[in-house]
């Protein structure tokens, strides 16, 4: 039941906002159980960033895993109303429940409206950068938009890429790449070898996939280092080469070297993406890392009376966490009893994230690796200098400083330079506090109609 809905529609017992593993197992949980679920997603199909694949694909040759997901989402077009291509920008509530407003299509977008009892927020995470010199280039970017790039449209990012950061994600990114004929010249762990030796229980239940990922990269001759970073882009209008440096402990400069390379994929693990929820008022708490994310109780239920929260805003885990939990919220609404196996299994893949966050945490060092010059928010082409100046000036804080010198202040809103900032001034990232989710045109906001739910 795909469509596009506006003006003043009533009725549903729940709202899904994002349609990846967590949004689409909660709506169709829900579906299933009798009530009636609408799902926004602002992508042109079902999946998020895990399961994002091209128009057509039935098989998971890009992720494993895909072809059950594309069975659930043929269930829930059947069961349920998904509207896709809908950019979620607001959500407010009143006695009677909650209004999601949202804004579909492309260059003219259309206000939509949708009035629901419940609503579960489901909107995934997006990629935690730091900054460095030259990560203004042409040709650094995120991994996370390497493999959208990748999954969702068949494109590679370039000719010959460096793979760099933090975490586990790296390895399915570069493998990714080299099964597209890219030419990975490195993949860069900031972090120690070690990862889940800690751990060996809860790292045995993933070592089958690494392994699959760690053949590829032999395969294709893709040399793996440690305790590795990118830590310069250079390049007049794009990049041509890069500064590795080889680090500390601490992640701090112990020598260096040059690589060649025409694109960059950096990041340092993921932020949640929360402001949905905390415009209605719903409690947060840092994780293991110091992101943000939502408290929930057994049941997904998050402080504010019918706001559930299922996924990456509950706290980064995964795809095979963020399904589970989708599951279990989607019992809590329909008035169910969760089942016992979806919470040990909840449990030990909440078990599994938290110790990847122990193993591969973000270093203060590197931010010795920023110069003066260095932009810490390109949006608003703040250089460190700026931030360095609203210190000196009496900013204590994150705010302060955003206040003095403008970073976070852009078209992202803080979601690239926002962590960076809150390292800069000592303080552990503060959940987002903004009444608009997502841009939105002036031309937009007039054409919301007032006969449209309240």
């Amino acid at each position: 039941m795909t469509g596009t809905m506006t003006g003043n529609m009533t009725g549903y017992d729940l709202l899904v906002v994002g349609g990846g593993p967590a949004g689409v197992a909660g709506a169709l949980t829900a579906a299933r159980a009798g009530l009636r679920v609408a799902l926004l997603d602002a992508g042109p199909r079902l999946g998020g960033q895990y399961f994002r694949h091209l128009p057509g694909a039935t098989d998971g040759k890009l992720h494993h895993g895909l072809d059950r997901f594309l069975r659930q989402s043929d269930a829930l077009h059947a069961s349920a109303d998904v509207l896709l291509g809908h950019r979620v920008w607001t959500i407010t509530r009143d006695p009677a429940g909650f209004t999601v407003q949202a804004l579909a299509g492309e260059r003219e977008e259309e206000p939509v409206a949708l009035r629901g009892a419940a609503v579960l927020i489901a909107t995934g995470a997006h990629d935690r950068p730091l900054p460095f010199p030259g990560w203004d280039l042409p040709g650094v970017l995120t991994p996370g938009g390497a493999q959208a790039l990748l999954k969702g449209h068949g494109v590679a990012a370039g000719r010959r890429v460096v793979v760099a950061g933090t975490g586990p994600f790296l390895l399915p990114v570069a493998a990714g790449l080299a099964r597209a004929g890219v030419k990975v010249a490195a993949v860069l762990e900031a972090s120690g070898g070690l990862g889940l030796a800690r751990h060996p229980v809860l790292a045995a239940a993933k070592a089958g996939e690494a392994a699959g990922y760690a053949a590829t990269l032999v395969r294709h001759r893709v040399p793996y280092r440690t305790r590795s970073a990118v830590v310069r882009a250079h390049g007049d209008d794009e990049v041509t080469h890069v500064t590795v440096a080889r680090l500390d402990r601490d992640w701090r400069v112990r020598s260096t070297e040059t690589v060649e390379c025409d694109t960059v994929a950096v990041g340092y693990g993921f932020l949640p993406q929360i402001e949905l929820a905390t415009q209605l008022g719903c409690a947060s708490a840092n994780d293991a890392d110091g992101s943000p994310i939502l408290t929930v109780d057994q049941e997904q239920r998050t402080s504010v009376p019918g706001v559930y929260a299922a996924g990456e805003p509950a706290g980064v885990g995964g795809a095979a966490l963020a399904e589970i939990e989708g599951r279990i919220a989607g019992h809590a609404v329909a008035g169910l009893a969760v089942p016992e196996h979806l919470l040990l299994r909840r449990t030990r893949l909440r078990s599994f994230a938290r110790a990847l966050q122990e193993a591969y945490p973000v270093r203060p060092g590197w931010q010795d690796w920023l110069a003066a010059d260095t932009l810490v928010c390109r949006c608003e082409e703040v250089p460190l200098s700026a931030v360095r100046e609203a210190q000196e000036l009496g900013a204590t804080d994150a705010r302060s400083i955003k206040l003095l010198a403008r970073p976070g202040m852009g078209w992202c809103q803080g979601r690239m330079c926002g962590y960076a900032v809150s390292c800069l001034a000592g303080e552990a990232p503060q959940a987002p506090r903004r009444p608009v989710a997502q841009p939105i045109t002036l031309g937009s906001l007039e054409r919301i109609s007032d006969d449209q739910p309240r």
